[in-house]
């Protein structure tokens, strides 16, 4: 479409390879002064930087508000996509390249309006603040706006019956055979141009009628674009040297003769601050799979198209796809010979005939290396067609990029402390060992994995998934943490959302616990920040945060806050002197709570079932700060107060066993008073709840030295064998419980002491308790599950 006044509009679908090679063949023929691309209009110097030397794509620009709540919006660009080879194309022949969408100052601010308004209809709407390019149609996903249900309907609407009257098994497949196959000159713009004209008229009324939000921004963006148009033929360019490059679905809506955005109509748009970016971006979060609407799912395989068309051997393709999906296969172990691509090129070739066209499409591809490689079954070959069609591949910037402060700053951090090579999408395993290294002779070089810990910690604050602690079972190692290091495009964005608490990783870091600081009403939550501040190297944050909890010990709050609050600070003591943190400011705040753990222990225990299970979390957690810290706080009475506990009726039950079964593990309770105590609690005249809910108490700890004495099976045995039906279905219910924790193991011990005592033989014994149950028992088991227990 070219008339006199209009320049050369080429309608491209975003990441489309045919799209840039017959752009390429354009722009080599018009040799345009002026390149206008549809793109965020105030990208300005960053447009160009996007093609300087060392940029390796798929990188993306990166689109921020600059006051919270952050929301984003992303542009991102594989090496195939035709904005950036025709941004690569002007930087070579010195022609002018300029972004001429809408500026993101007000895509942001329209795109929180919209927000706001679907929210209200729908609630799983307006949920992300990321731009991830789902929009109302395919060609338009580059702004990145969340979409409408209607909208994505009417677009599903349209591609089906596209792919219903073709005869193809979805549109992609339509679209790779009818557009990315065509290289013969012209053929795709021509194509593509009438294809976008008949998608217009179809989904022009329908899309104002069922979504009329999208056909309203879409007509917004549409009258910036020809404004933008006007001005730079105003600027003295030659109609017939100006290329236009946006979404085929806006083409038709940029002819001239339609009206411009006026001055009044532009001043009348909202807006809100932002900023922008440049970041590395991975071909999986560019593929449809991570839910990008503009993606296409195999960005890898249109990489290698993209090779492909350049050298002009695009019947390559298939051979060189089902090389390296069986090259994939040998390094999982599964070998398919050569003869076997050659047999699937062939059948690829073959499944494109009988639909008509010049090549295999990928969908054709997978379903050949399906049936020659994986034998007819999918999940074979599953994950080589995976690595195949998505890869694993992640951008790069050079230094000397537009980036924010804080994202240069990590850039450093990374660099100093050797986590460069980590910035991967596989996951990587880091054991880091924090003591000092004596063997080394730098400051640096001795407290690296300590560093590496700091920083690490600072980036899980802010939220920035780039790494994951794993759970360390050693009680002891408390010099040592495993990491798992996993780079994304999330956390770039992440990092880059963090810039509004800082303008470095540390400065962000503090900041955002000073704004949990500011919300903390609980002594739990401030000592957790002071580990983690802690953790962070923040030590003056860490005295607020100290400040904070000796402000709220003065009102504790439950028994279980008091106790995991000293479990807290209990860990953060015992590892202070590895991370250099004074914690002697903690010890008073301790004592405090301990001493006030231990006098309300017999109140707290006063409990229901349902409480008595964060309770027992709470013993635990007291009794090891008691062991842990026995030289600081007063143990003794803390075993006194569980020797109470542990033969009071009056308390909860499980509770009372509970405290029993750590009194035989710390050896406060002798084999008299156990056996007295058991032979007590385990008693005809015991009502049923407080026995077996003792018994149930006493099973959660320590079982080896359970199972080691007889007598309190014979007296469990004797007990049950005495209780009348109704307290044995009470009964039922306490002991189901208290088994059901028991590992195979343990209850094969207990069947085999319960054969020894009925004097049946340990084996046989054994073998009948745990033989699967008949039809007759399952039957009266879900009777005693529909039993009224009352009020337990």
């Amino acid at each position: 479409m070219n008339g006199a006044r209009n320049p050369h509009y080429f309608g491209i679908r975003h990441l489309s390879p045919a799209g840039s090679y017959h752009l390429l063949a354009l722009l080599d023929e018009v040799r345009p002064t002026a390149v206008l691309i549809e793109g965020p209009g105030d990208a300005g110097e960053l447009a160009g930087q996007l093609v300087a030397r060392g940029v390796v794509p798929p990188v993306a620009l990166l689109a921020y508000t600059a006051q919270l709540p952050v929301r984003t919006l992303l542009y991102p660009f594989a090496e195939y996509s035709p904005e950036y080879q025709a941004l690569r194309w002007a930087a070579r022949n010195g022609s002018q390249a300029e972004f001429i969408d809408l500026p993101t100052d007000i895509s942001l601010a329209l795109n929180a309006l919209r927000h706001e308004r679907s929210a209200d209809a729908d609630p799983l709407q307006a949920t992300d603040g990321h731009g991830d390019g789902e929009s109302a149609s395919t060609e338009d996903s580059h702004v990145g706006i969340p979409d409408e249900t209607d909208a994505r309907s009417l677009q599903r609407d349209f591609y089906a019956r596209i792919a219903e009257l073709s005869g193809e098994p979805d549109f992609e497949s339509y679209w790779e055979r009818n557009f990315e196959h065509r290289l013969r000159h012209g053929a795709y713009r021509q194509s593509i141009s009438q294809f976008s004209d008949e998608m217009r008229a179809w989904t022009a009324g329908e899309e104002r009628r069922r979504a009329p939000r999208e056909a309203a921004y879409n007509e917004i963006r549409e009258a910036y674009m020809r404004r933008k148009i006007r001005e730079t033929l105003d600027g003295g360019h030659d109609p017939g040297r100006i290329v236009v490059l946006t979404g085929a679905y806006h083409t038709s809506a940029l002819d001239l003769g339609l009206p411009a955005m006026t001055d009044e109509e532009l001043a009348l748009l909202t807006r809100v601050p932002t900023k922008m970016t440049l970041m590395p971006y991975s071909y999986y979060k560019l593929s449809s799979h991570s839910g990008y609407g503009a993606g296409n799912a195999a960005p890898a395989y249109f990489e290698l198209m993209w090779q492909c068309m350049r050298q002009r051997e695009m019947d390559r393709l298939p051979a060189l796809y089902l090389s390296s999906v069986a090259a994939r296969l040998r390094e999982q172990g599964t070998y398919r010979s050569t003869a076997s691509v050659i047999e699937g090129v062939r059948l690829a070739g073959a499944l494109s005939a009988m639909q008509g066209g010049e090549l295999p499409t990928w969908k054709d591809l997978r379903d050949a290396a399906t049936i020659l490689f994986g034998h007819g079954e999918l999940s074979v070959v599953a994950e080589a067609l995976a690595r195949t069609d998505i890869g694993t591949a992640i951008g790069s910037l050079p230094e000397g990029v537009s980036q924010t402060p804080i994202q240069d700053d990590l850039n450093r951090e990374l660099a100093r402390l050797k986590l460069g090579k980590y910035r991967t999408l596989v996951a990587a395993d880091l054991e880091l060992d924090l003591r000092e290294n004596r063997n080394v002779k730098s400051v640096d070089s001795a407290f690296l994995d300590l560093n590496r810990s700091i920083l690490l910690h600072r980036l899980a604050m802010l939220g920035i998934r780039f790494a994951r602690k794993q759970h360390r079972r050693q009680t002891d190692a408390t010099w040592a943490e495993h990491w798992v290091l996993q780079w994304s495009p999330e956390a770039e964005i992440e990092i880059v959302e963090a810039t509004i608490k800082g303008e470095t990783v540390e400065l962000a870091a503090a900041y955002a616990i000073h704004e949990q600081l500011l919300a903390c009403d609980d002594i739990e939550q401030a000592a957790r920040l002071i580990r983690q501040a802690g953790e962070c190297g923040l030590p003056q944050v860490a005295g607020q945060a100290v400040a904070a909890l000796q402000r709220l010990a003065v009102d504790a709050g439950s028994y279980a806050q008091i106790a995991q609050t000293q479990r807290e600070l209990s860990v953060l003591m015992q590892y202070g002197s590895v991370r250099r943190i004074d914690t002697e400011p903690l010890l008073p705040i301790l004592r405090q709570l301990f001493l006030r753990g231990c006098l309300t222990l017999l109140e707290a225990s006063g409990c229901n079932d349902d409480a008595a299970t964060e309770m027992m979390s709470a013993i635990h957690a007291m009794n090891a700060v008691a062991q842990e810290h026995y030289a600081d706080v007063d143990e003794q009475l803390w075993l006194e107060k569980l020797k109470e506990l542990a033969v009071r009726d009056d308390r909860n039950p499980r509770l009372s066993g509970y405290a029993f079964s750590i009194l035989l593990e710390r050896n406060e309770a002798g084999e008299d008073t156990f056996s007295s105590e058991v032979a007590r609690r385990l008693s005809p005249g015991m009502e049923v709840d407080l026995g077996a809910g003792w018994f149930e108490g006493l099973s959660m700890r320590n079982r080896y030295a359970l199972l080691s004495r007889d007598y309190l099976w014979r007296h469990l045995d004797e007990y049950i064998h005495g209780l009348d039906p109704e307290p044995f279905k009470r009964s039922l219910v306490f002991l189901r419980r208290a088994f059901s924790g028991f590992e195979p193991r343990e209850k094969a011990a207990i069947a085999e002491l319960l054969g020894e005592i009925w004097g049946t033989g340990a084996e046989q014994s054994g073998e009948a308790l745990q033989r699967p149950l008949d039809d007759e028992e399952k039957e009266r088991l879900d009777e005693l599950n529909d039993f009224d227990f009352g009020d337990l």
